[in-house]
């Protein structure tokens, strides 16, 4: 792999290397916001990303939310035309191959992942040493990078994985963050959903233990004469081989020796498991602004579920969204490129788009007011361009409201002029009229 041996190459003694990477003993005076060693140090208590995607609510937002990044479209457009920079190799990057072993759809999935469960991702932006220009965005595995700050105020990125450590320059990183208390380094969802995600954790072992066992409580097995430590170990281990477990289930008992079995009779439903269930199931949507029908959880009905689908780009993706375009706009686009109008965009229509009835509501008054051509709605629609189809059109019935006496005047005059022009036709009224009064003088 040329980057990542680029990346990992150690720098000559007294300059950069091409990747523009520090040695650690370039960055004297750092201080450490977050520390390398932080997700090394994890208790065994504490629910670490593995952890939690063992959990089915869990597993399902992530997936939820990162496939939803993942699929949409990143381009560098300028904000005036409206145009796509298709010559742009950011362009390219994006929607090709953003390095050499990952699609578009992988690196963009794999970044949200890291940020919702670690709280940060970092990409590193590797540069041709000769144009500048960008050759591969190469994502670091977060548990190796730790933000520093220098006595200056300026953000570095110690990356450390074994024997390889690097101090590099913020310019060279992109860093996406979670919920942020101060601005510079993410935090995970996970963190601050540590207690509920472990009461969860600890529901589902609970009832893989509760089918384990039969489906049934567990019970006490007795004996009229005392039983040494060794009998007693005995008689457990060969009861959970023969009646143990769901496969064993409803198994006829046959005690000898005078043994005799007392169940505990405690019910799922005393316990209210299945109610604390999904109200865990709830909270976890809500940790991660994930529509609880997403998660196959809640009242569903169509018109409600359009609506929150709606309402989950609007609340949750597109805030997202717009810290992906800021950083890789600022972190990637030239200058020059930025101050002629270059942004880089991430496209939200199709993850917009309600039913259809909806969609040609929308269209249609889009197309009215000129906004619109055919041409747009069809590329919206996913459909090639048809001959005329790029002509916009207006209705003539709307005026500005300061113009509006100068057109009654308009059509005052109008009203004249026709009435002058056209004699022939006030003669002919005149005519009607007389016979009409002829004919009344005839009769009486």
């Amino acid at each position: 792999m040329g980057f990542f041996k680029n990346l990992f190459s150690k720098p000559k003694d007294g300059e950069r290397n091409n990747t523009a990477l520090f040695s650690v003993q370039d960055g004297a005076g750092v201080i450490d916001l977050q520390g390398w060693r932080f997700f090394s140090e994890l208790g065994e208590n504490t629910m670490t990303a593995t952890k939690a995607m063992r959990l089915s609510a869990v597993s399902a937002c992530v997936e939820i939310r990162s496939d939803t990044i993942g699929k949409l479209p990143f381009y560098v457009q300028n904000i005036h035309t409206k145009l796509i920079d298709e010559s742009n190799t950011v362009t390219r990057l994006l929607r090709m191959r953003p390095n050499e072993i990952m699609t578009p759809f992988t690196f963009k999935k794999l970044l949200e992942t890291w940020r919702l469960l670690n709280g940060n991702a970092y990409v590193y932006i590797a540069r041709d040493k000769k144009d500048g220009n960008i050759t591969d965005l190469i994502p670091l595995d977060p548990s190796f990078v730790s933000p520093e700050l220098d006595e200056y105020g300026h953000i570095w990125y110690r990356f450390m994985n074994g024997k390889v450590r690097r101090l590099i320059d913020q310019s060279s990183i992109l860093h996406l963050k979670g919920f942020s208390d101060d601005g510079i380094v993410g935090r995970s969802v996970l963190s601050r959903a540590s207690d509920k995600l472990n009461a969860m954790q600890n529901q589902e072992l609970f009832q893989s233990n509760f089918y384990q066992n039969s489906a049934n409580p567990s019970g006490i097995l007795t004996v009229d004469s005392d039983l040494k430590r060794d009998a007693k170990e005995k008689i457990h281990e060969e009861w959970q081989r023969i009646y143990g477990g769901a496969d064993n289930a409803f198994k006829i008992a046959i005690l000898d020796h005078g043994l005799q079995y007392q169940p505990i009779t405690v019910s799922q439903k005393d316990s209210q498991f299945i109610e604390t269930t999904e109200a865990s199931i709830a909270d976890i949507a809500r940790y991660f602004l994930v529509p609880l029908y997403k998660l196959q959880a809640g009242k569903q009905t169509y018109n409600s579920n359009e609506q929150n689908s709606i309402e989950y780009v609007k609340t949750t993706i597109a805030p997202t969204v717009k810290q992906y375009e800021e950083e890789f706009t600022y972190k990637c686009l030239f200058s020059k490129d930025v101050e002629k109008g270059n942004e880089v965009v991430i496209n939200m229509n199709a993850e917009m788009r309600g039913d259809q009835l909806t969609r040609a509501k929308w269209y249609n008054t889009m197309r009215n007011i000129g906004a619109y051509s055919v041409d747009d709605i069809r590329g919206y629609e996913d459909l090639t361009n048809v001959p005329g189809g790029d002509v916009r059109i207006m209705p003539l019935n709307s005026i500005p409201l300061e113009m509006v006496n100068d057109y009654i005047q308009f059509l005052m005059d109008k009203g004249m002029k026709n009435s002058k022009d056209y004699p022939i036709a006030q003669n002919d009224t005149d005519e009607e009229e007389e016979e009409e009064e002829d004919q009344k003088g005839g009769k009486s």
